[in-house]
């Protein structure tokens, strides 16, 4: 049974909301200011298309229009880039599929494990951190979608004020439920290009049963991943943010597979599971191989090893913001150079600093380090408050010159 089967419609056609507006998209949209829409081939996105061109249609907006898809590599949905040329091609409207430059999701994420244990290597992390994004560390969403449309959008209007629609809902969680109508995208903002412009969310009051709706009488494409594997969501094929039915669906179309295994290795040399406690490599193991498996339940036991490391420092000797805070003493030094020998023995590292007076050296560099980065940062914003103060005193020393 598929998502649609799942959903019997409860309204009648017609009955579909409106987008939501603001007086600052009202305002954009009378000025024919370019729209941009962005596309991954899920449900939401697809009834963002309609509803956005519907409206520009119905106020009468001649400026440019287009759909933009962030391509993130091999962990995409075989149908996401073919759902979104049906989009394009049922509108009348230009498909733009943008890429970051370096590889897709998983090349980030296996070069951040690489970066990540250069860090650790050389002290500049106290705590080995994983590959993965999170929740609370979305940079999937910043690095390979927003970044990499903004940097398109900037490019291709020059001298505009842009139209960046997102197809989130309220209803979807508790954090979008907290999202604005409109609000300013500062990756839009290009002072040598003139740009500047606002995320809009268009559809953001919307609920479930409209989306579907939407699709149904309107005709709109349904990707694969709803109506052949019944997922409640379309992102990557496996997202740090799907449930494990999600996961588990997802692992049983053949064409996500190599993927699957692939992301099972980097669990298996990071010791960090995938998806907070879940490991990937146990949503499918009758995927992996013989070998895969008997690794997997290495890579568990090196990650409890290193938990129970790391869970020695104390809390003052944590790195925050990416810099430790005070000193430690002699005997933190050697704590932390007994927990770190162990951390790199149980992953495989090789690293430097595994000595107290090295270690001790080499936190006395970084919050040396540090303290010179905030002075200079520091003495930039008086700067920058002293040029704003100059400004104005000499606006009212002329001001009170007209008045006299």
């Amino acid at each position: 049974m598929s998502q649609l089967d799942l959903f019997t419609p409860a309204l009648t056609d017609g009955e579909l909301p409106p987008v939501a507006l603001t007086p600052e998209i009202e305002s954009l949209l009378a000025k024919n200011a370019p729209v941009a829409i962005g596309v991954s081939g899920g449900k939401d996105s697809g009834a963002a298309v309609w509803a956005v061109v519907n409206h520009l249609n119905q106020i009468g907006h001649t400026g440019p229009r287009l759909l933009i898809h962030a391509d993130l590599g091999r962990i995409e949905w075989a149908d996401s880039l073919p759902i979104c040329q049906q989009l394009a091609d049922l509108f009348g409207l230009e498909l733009v599929v943008v890429r970051r430059p370096a590889g897709g999701m998983v090349e980030r994420w296996m070069s951040r494990w690489d970066g990540n244990c250069t860090r650790y290597a050389d002290l500049a992390c106290v705590k080995l951190i994983m590959p993965w994004s999170s929740p609370a560390n979305r940079f999937c969403t910043s690095e390979l979608k927003t970044a990499i449309i903004s940097r398109e959008l900037t490019r291709r209007f020059p001298g505009q004020r842009i139209v960046s629609v997102s197809g989130i809902r309220r209803q979807e969680s508790s954090k979008r439920a907290q999202k604005p109508i409109c609000s300013e995208q500062a990756r839009l903002t290009v002072k040598t290009l003139g740009t500047s412009g606002v995320d809009w969310n268009a559809i953001i009051e919307w609920k479930l049963d409209h989306v579907w709706n939407c699709h149904k009488w309107h005709n709109l494409p349904i990707h694969e991943a709803y109506s052949t594997y019944n997922m409640t969501r379309v992102s990557c094929c496996f997202c740090i943010m799907s449930s494990l039915p999600d996961l588990l669906r997802s692992a049983g179309c053949e064409a996500n597979q190599d993927v699957y295994r692939e992301l099972v290795d980097l669990e298996i040399a990071s010791t960090y599971a995938f998806h907070e406690d879940t490991w990937l490599g146990d949503v499918a193991p009758h995927l992996l191989t013989d070998e895969q498996r008997t690794a997997l339940s290495g890579a568990k036991y090196a990650a409890r090893r290193r938990e129970l490391a790391e869970s020695r420092i104390p809390e003052h000797l944590l790195f925050t913001e990416g810099w430790p805070t005070r000193m430690p003493t002699y005997d933190e030094a050697v704590l932390l150079a007994e927990v770190r020998q162990e951390v790199a023995d149980t992953v495989g590292l090789t690293i430097g600093f595994t000595d107290p007076a090295s270690i001790l050296q080499r936190y006395a560099e970084l919050m040396a380090e540090r303290a010179e980065k905030q002075f200079l940062a520091d003495w930039t914003e008086a700067k920058r408050e002293l040029k704003a103060l100059n400004k104005r005193l000499k606006e009212a020393y002329e001001e009170a010159n007209q008045t006299v």
